[in-house]
């Protein structure tokens, strides 16, 4: 029989209390999300390192479709959710999230602080790398350097930009600084470090811990910080400590996994993965033959909205629809639309509420600002900017905006987003804009944002439960294509940062929200659902219904029999 659920939008509460030891997995760990002072969590014991692929089922390979090629298999530079989540199968970080604000341990038995300043990171003891060489302190240590050195190219700067003796907005070290004042390796599986000041431990333990790929330091010390992003590791990592290794990549085709038979949490009970690149039009079908046995979701792989009704008549597989953190934005250039009445009448010309009644068929939300129904932190007073085209064409009027043609950038891989822009071209045009529309593949849009070469752009994000959203609106963040700089926005980003009281944060985040809604640097076009699709031969495993945790449990996933 097929199963589809629906989950009801919900709400994370902005204190989570401490809760019961958590079974996840073969993995016993203390669950802890702190909202005050001190605190921590440990494990007292991990999986058996030798592992236990007996029972392991028929079926040899788990095939995921997806969308998204990977842009970059960087762990330090890649932008893309794809090459983001790809690493994540083979390169672990500190901790997971498998919930909202609960953290467990990955490579950490645990992560702890008594003073929300100075953190202490014991490492797992079996943890072994892919060669066979122990995952130590130093590995750690090498990580955060190299990300915050002068001379690297990277996109996680802003991840340890609360570290001491950083900048508070790019992570990077002063020039010709090399190491990270206070961070230290205390014995071969300890390590310590210090933020500039007392923050909420919740973003030390996403942001760092979840958020950062630990690096082999013997396998790359070698390698200039300026050089890392052309090394062969930075094409495609051959040195892992995840559940999996890379067995092959055949661009915009597949990404090919082997178990790890070594890993410290247990032999995967699968022996191979494929993630098999394709046109979301053929996921449906594709789960409906057994020929896939899950999507990927997070935005990477949703199944079209046209196709929903399909895969919840599935009778070889359960779906559920959910909601996210993620959400798609259209950027202005600020350089060459830098009256904010101009980008506000844009703004009042898009019929968001269309695109999702029309096209996500409900299955979504609109929203300002980079903050979903998921989000402790959006402020729902904030009245979200209204669908008004007479509006808009009076404040066009008023600018006097210059009568140009606007450069409107489109990705292709994601049908919603496209026919997305059909509607905001029409609605453009109905209020005196003249638009020209091109679509280009996801990484030449990439290309194109960081080069300044659009008017309007639209692309989709994916961040933290965090509420920090330095790399988006603060002036030097990584992802900030639209050239905006308020200098009262990085100072409340700053403080955000900061500020280790959830309530105190919650008030610098709804301050912030009001600015961004009056700049409109950039703004929401709709967040939507995921809808999660798993075959019934997959009997432990599939997308979660809060995606980033998806993976919190894979060796643990199970394949019943082969297709």
């Amino acid at each position: 029989m097929s199963r589809s659920t629906v989950h009801p939008r919900r709400a994370v509460p902005s204190r989570v209390p401490t809760r019961a030891p958590a079974v996840v997995g073969s993995t016993v760990a203390l669950t802890l999300a702190l909202a005050a002072c001190g605190g921590g969590f440990s494990s007292e014991q991990a999986a058996d390192a030798d592992g236990d692929a007996a029972g392991s089922s028929a079926g040899d390979t788990l095939v995921i479709g997806t969308i998204n090629p990977p842009a970059s298999f960087d762990p330090i530079n890649s932008t893309d959710v794809g090459g983001q989540w790809a690493n994540q199968f083979v390169l672990d970080t500190l901790l997971n999230q498998p919930e909202p604000l609960e953290f467990t341990p990955e490579l950490a038995t645990s992560f702890e602080t008594e003073d929300n300043q100075t953190f202490t990171i014991s490492l797992n003891p079996d943890a072994t790398w892919s060669d066979g060489e122990p995952i130590v302190a130093d590995d750690v240590v090498f990580t955060l350097n190299l990300i915050a050195h002068p001379d690297s190219i990277t996109a996680r700067g802003g991840n340890i930009s609360t570290l001491d003796g950083v900048d508070g907005a790019t992570g990077k070290l002063p020039d010709g600084e090399t190491e990270i004042p206070g961070l230290v390796a205390t014995d071969e599986h300890t390590v310590e470090f210090r933020t500039k000041e007392p923050v909420d431990p919740n973003y030390i333990y996403e942001m760092i811990g979840t958020s950062i790929n630990i690096l082999p330091a013997h396998h790359l010390a070698d390698v200039a910080p300026a050089d890392f992003g052309e090394s062969e590791f930075a094409r495609l990592p051959d040195v892992t400590s995840g559940a999996y290794t890379y067995a092959n990549y055949t661009e915009d085709v597949s990404v090919e996994y082997a178990a790890n038979e070594d890993y410290y949490l247990g032999a995967p009970q699968i022996p191979n993965v494929a993630m098999r690149i394709m046109p979301a039009a053929n996921l449906a079908g594709d789960l409906q033959a057994g020929a896939i046995h899950m999507n990927s979701g997070g935005g990477i792989g949703n199944i079209p909205v046209q196709d929903i009704g399909t895969v919840e008549a599935l009778e070889n597989a359960s779906t559920s629809i959910d909601p996210t953190i993620g959400f798609q934005t259209m950027m202005f250039n600020l350089e060459t639309l830098p009256d904010p009445d101009v980008r506000q009448a844009i703004a009042h010309a898009i019929n968001r509420d269309q695109i999702v009644d029309q096209l996500l068929r409900g299955h979504g939300e609109t929203i300002d600002g980079p903050y979903t129904s998921q989000s402790p932190y959006l402020d729902p007073d904030l009245e979200v900017t209204s669908y008004d085209p007479d509006l808009a064409r009076d404040l066009l009027a008023d600018a006097d905006a210059e009568d140009k043609t606007l450069r409107f950038v489109v990705p292709t891989g994601n049908a919603i987003r496209e026919q997305s822009a059909d509607i905001i071209l029409q609605n453009l045009e109905a209020v005196g804009f003249t638009v020209e529309q091109s679509n280009f593949d996801f990484p030449t849009v990439q290309s194109m944002a960081r080069e300044g070469e659009f008017d309007l752009l639209l692309m989709g994000f994916t961040f933290n439960v965090d509420p920090d959203m330095s790399a988006l609106y603060s002036s030097s963040g990584a992802f900030n294509y639209m050239g905006y700089d308020n200098p009262r926005v990085d100072e409340l980003l700053a403080q955000g940062k900061a500020e280790p009281d959830p309530a105190a944060r919650e008030d610098i985040y709804h301050e912030l929200q009001a600015i961004w809604q009056e700049d409109m640097p950039i703004m929401t076009t709709y967040s939507d659902y995921a809808t999660s699709v798993v075959s019934n031969e997959l009997t432990e495993g599939g997308a979660a219904a809060f995606w980033p945790g998806t993976l919190a449990d894979l060796p643990q996933w199970q394949l019943g029999g082969a297709s």
